[in-house]
């Protein structure tokens, strides 16, 4: 009986009834794409951050070179939560006793951490066992673009001196960024270690993850590696945190603002809902029914008003995120069922609050006035 009185409340009163469901679809529709953006754009754009390079520096206490395993134990820590780079950093000379900055990394490695590096070519590297080992043709090195100028102007190959060991060099591109990099010649690790026997004494560490994660990876890094300090990049991380922050105030102020409205249509159908039904309402008063299971009926409408907008507005908010990200991210946003509970939920929330003040009205209900017509 008490399924058929709901049902049959909706029926004869369709007009009401599809104006208050409408207006719980939209919000919840607006809130099922506005929250599955958030999630998912959060996502994209701490992939696009990775791709501006390291937030974290590992370097050497005093300037001294980190312990030969270091990189593997950053990996250790990292267990594939992001991408670590090693760097070694003399000073030489090249032929004609100009001084230059000459850094040994991995280049595959660099290649995935700092994608922003504007690069021609990157050099093949090719493991020796020494600079008397080097093939006559030159070891390939990355040069940036000032440096260019000085150590090969005509895109020859070159000496470099450091404590009288010499290595033979050849150009196998260049690199531009508008910084450091563009002053120095990049060559492959084994080859920097083989010619200076120096360690790397810096690695660079792009960590996915939340600002929390990323600060707990540089913890368990600060344990693992007691020879290092470990050191944020500030700029990184706080524009990331900045950019995310106002991404989540926009998304959810914009949900907010368009749940209120919703809430007000919702109220305003359910007050004019009620004056509709007083006779109705009377009459079931005056057949001994209380006002408490009045005021269920009338919180269950709600309920039931709010869940079947909440379900049609998850599956077009779906679609509406489908379609923002593929517009406007050219991404697919993939759908989080996750946020079903929490649009459910909310809406019925949103229902029943709007009911209170409309439930007040319907305790002053009596039923010997609204018989007699007054």
């Amino acid at each position: 009986m008490f399924l058929r009185m709901l049902v049959r409340a909706a029926v004869l009163r369709r007009g009401r009834a599809v104006s208050a469901l409408f207006a719980m679809v939209v919000a919840a529709a607006v809130a099922t794409a506005m929250l599955n953006l958030y999630v998912d754009v959060q996502a994209k754009l701490r992939r696009e951050f990775r791709n501006y390079g390291a937030n974290i520096i590992l370097v050497g206490k005093d300037g001294a070179s980190l312990p030969a395993d270091t990189l593997s134990r950053v990996e250790t820590v990292l267990a594939g939560r992001g991408i670590a780079a090693p760097f070694g950093l003399v000073v030489a000379r090249t032929s004609d006793g100009q001084p230059i900055v000459v850094a040994g990394t991995e280049f595959e490695r660099v290649r995935q951490l700092d994608k922003w590096w504007s690069v021609s070519a990157w050099p093949t590297e090719i493991p020796t066992s020494g600079a008397e080992d080097a093939p006559e043709m030159g070891h390939p090195a990355l040069i940036g673009v000032r440096a260019l100028a000085t150590v090969a102007p005509k895109n020859q190959a070159f000496d470099l001196s450091f404590q009288g060991r010499m290595l033979h060099v050849t150009p196998a591109g260049t690199v531009q960024t508008g910084a450091a990099e563009d002053s120095r010649i990049y060559i492959s690790l084994a080859d920097f270690v083989a010619w200076t026997g120096v360690q790397p004494s810096t690695i660079e560490v792009a960590a996915s993850g939340s600002p929390e994660e990323v600060a707990g990876i540089m913890n368990q890094l600060t344990q693992a590696i007691p020879a290092g300090d470990v050191r944020p990049v500030r700029q990184i991380m706080e524009g990331e945190a900045r950019v995310l922050g106002k991404t989540r105030a926009t998304l959810l102020a914009a949900a907010a603002l368009i749940i209120l409205t919703a809430a007000l249509c919702v109220l305003s159908t359910l007050m004019g809902w009620v004056f509709d039904r007083r006779r109705d309402f009377a009459i079931m008063k005056a057949l001994g029914a209380s006002g408490r299971l009045l005021n269920g009926f009338f919180a269950a409408e709600a309920a039931v008003l709010g869940a079947t907008g909440a379900l049609i507005g998850f599956v077009v908010g779906i679609g509406i995120a489908a379609w923002i990200g593929r517009v406007n991210f050219h991404a697919p946003v993939v759908p989080r069922l996750s946020v079903l509970p929490v649009v459910l939920a909310g809406s019925m929330a949103v229902t029943l609050l709007s009911a209170i003040l409309p439930i007040s009205l319907l305790r002053r209900v009596q039923p010997a006035v609204i018989l007699r017509g007054e």
